[in-house]
């Protein structure tokens, strides 16, 4: 028991001793792969978090040893994502800052600390399971709208046009147009190479490092158009150093500033870093649990705000990178961030001629990615309901602000849930024999089936629960009418609350002076547990609640004969 509670606070105790010689050469390779994918993803959600690149590397390199150590999945990697990136640049800027400037960077470590102390309580109060609440509908249409802003933004960069910061979509494709004689071609086209090579390597050659080959190619065509004297902008040299440690400025007024934004970030992180670790693991077979992740992604924020991280969550892409370089425990993860360290004291000083174009070039491609047309297609053709979610989710991503967008498409996708579960079906039953003897209970739609004499049989697909009362008593008033014995079989009842076992109490007494009555069959054990606690039963009649549809329909029939041999 003691090893159990253990292993739930430190769970890195349960893996790493299983860790051996074979293990640890995957977990390395794995780790080399995943170091290299980061370098230029790091960078451009940095940029698009409206940080200084190297900031997005030192995100790297502290989160996801913390989520590795304290959180479930074995494969999910974690740190700047791109949807969390972009929410933060909305965020800090809608408070009037810079992006970039020391208050900026300052107000995006508080958020990152409030963010993660909100995922860590969420995990400890075991809450894990309160993303399965937000459709992954909302997911994919924030997702879309967040990766057409972002592409947007970059349109500047990508076309070596001078915008004042903090424009609305419509306004920068506005400004753009009334500066079209002001665009670089020549930084037009190293971005537009850029995205090419990316695109291109990743269909041909999807295990090598194709974005960091775009990054390379763009930087050699900058230098071949003639670079700065050419009007190319350049990112400029990163310090070549690990992550500086600083104690974010907690104070209780900012905290309170930041709040709403911050728990906004924390409930897309937690949305993001599960959905992914669900995915890899239906894949490899491991269990997830959702409140241990819930704990390790709340650790790797607040940790890294420490150490110059800003806000993150898993990342799709690095992470299926991971899986399919064979990584066998989170020591991939932990390999990776420490490769990283090494590669960036060696590589930051080249960053000095990496264009910004080619950086647009790349967030082009990412954002590109981030629109997942498959599942979009899916939702447009199937689910009227959950278009409108979509639909309503993504242009709210486009016009208000992200956490907002975020807000309204949960709100919508439970309306439409609660409307789907507020009006169940309620099908009318009869019986039909099956080779002259066995009696068969189905819908009344289906040939062969006759009424029951005497009897509204009836199934209620769905719970009988406040949200549900009315729907449910108008369409038994209707089916009942001129008839005083109904019996509701319960097989697909999951649920019945006060409101609807006193509408159930409110009927039977109701029947019983008309001279019939209310029966029930294949009730769930839990829902007839509950209306056998209170006094509902002493209404409805412990004789008139049965196993099945069956035992009741014996029981009334006998109970008819009786009477009319009686009268």
């Amino acid at each position: 028991m003691e090893k159990k509670v253990l292993h739930r606070f430190l769970p890195f105790l349960e893996w790493l001793p299983k860790t051996n010689k074979r293990s640890l050469k995957k977990d390395l390779i794995a780790g080399l792969t995943g170091a290299i994918v980061v370098l230029p993803q790091g960078m451009a959600f940095a940029i698009i978090a409206g940080m200084p690149p190297i900031y997005g590397l030192y995100s790297a390199m502290i989160m996801p040893v913390v989520a590795a150590l304290f959180g479930s999945s074995k494969h999910m990697i974690t740190g700047p994502a791109t949807a969390i990136s972009i929410v933060v640049f909305s965020a800090v800027t809608s408070h009037g800052l810079l992006p970039g400037t020391p208050d900026f960077i300052a107000m995006v470590l508080v958020i990152t600390f409030v963010a993660g102390l909100i995922q860590l309580a969420m995990g400890i109060a075991r809450l894990g399971t309160l993303v399965n609440f937000i459709s992954h509908t909302v997911v994919i249409g924030f997702t879309a709208g967040a990766a057409i802003l972002i592409a947007v933004k970059q349109l500047p960069y990508a076309l070596g046009v001078d915008l004042p910061n903090g424009l609305k979509i419509y306004e920068i494709f506005s400004a753009v147009a009334r500066k079209a004689s002001e665009i670089n071609f020549y930084v037009a086209l190293i971005a537009t190479v850029t995205f090419i090579v990316a695109f291109v390597g990743r269909k041909l050659a999807p295990k090598l490092p194709f974005m960091l080959i775009a990054m390379l190619v763009g930087s050699l065509l900058a230098y071949f158009l003639g670079g700065e004297e050419a009007g190319i902008a350049l990112v400029g040299e990163m310090p070549a150093n690990l992550p500086p440690f600083g104690m974010p400025n907690l104070s209780l007024d900012l905290i309170t500033k930041i709040a709403p934004d911050a728990f906004a970030i924390a409930l897309l992180g937690l949305i993001e870093a599960v959905a992914i670790a669900r995915s890899i693991a239906m894949q490899s077979g491991q269990r997830i649990d959702g409140n241990q992740e819930f704990i390790g992604q709340g650790l790797s924020n607040m940790i890294g705000s420490f150490f110059s991280s800003f806000a993150g969550s898993g990342s799709f892409t690095r992470s299926g990178v991971n899986y399919e370089a064979g990584a066998q425990s989170p020591l991939a993860a932990i390999f990776a961030a420490l490769l990283l360290v090494l590669i960036v004291l060696f590589v930051a000083p080249l960053t000095a001629f990496l264009p910004i174009a080619t950086m647009a070039g790349i967030i082009f491609y990412v954002s590109y990615n981030l629109i997942d047309v498959k599942h979009i297609k899916e939702i447009l053709k199937v689910s009227g309901q959950e278009t409108a979610v979509l639909l309503i989710t993504f242009l709210s991503t486009l016009f208000l602000r992200l956490e907002f967008a975020i807000y309204i498409g949960v709100i919508f996708s439970l309306i439409f849930y609660l409307q789907r579960t507020s009006t169940p079906r309620v099908v009318p039953l009869g019986i039909h024999e099956k080779d002259g003897k066995k009696l068969i209970v189905s819908s009344l739609r289906k040939k062969r089936t006759k009424k029951v004499p005497g009897v509204v049989m009836v199934r209620i697909d769905g719970s009988i629960f406040f949200g549900s009362v009315n729907h449910i008593k108008n369409k038994l008033d209707k089916l009942v009418a001129g008839h005083n014995t109904l019996l509701i079989v319960g097989n697909s009842i999951n649920l019945v609350d006060m409101a609807g076992a006193e509408m159930l109490v409110h009927l039977a007494d109701q029947l019983r002076k008309q001279g019939g009555g209310l029966y029930v069959s294949g009730l769930k054990r839990r829902t007839r547990a509950y209306l056998l606690r209170g006094s509902f039963w002493k209404h409805i009649g412990l004789d008139n609640i049965y196993e099945d549809e069956y035992q009741a329909l014996d029981f009334i029939q006998r109970s008819n004969s009786s009477t009319a041999d009686e009268a």
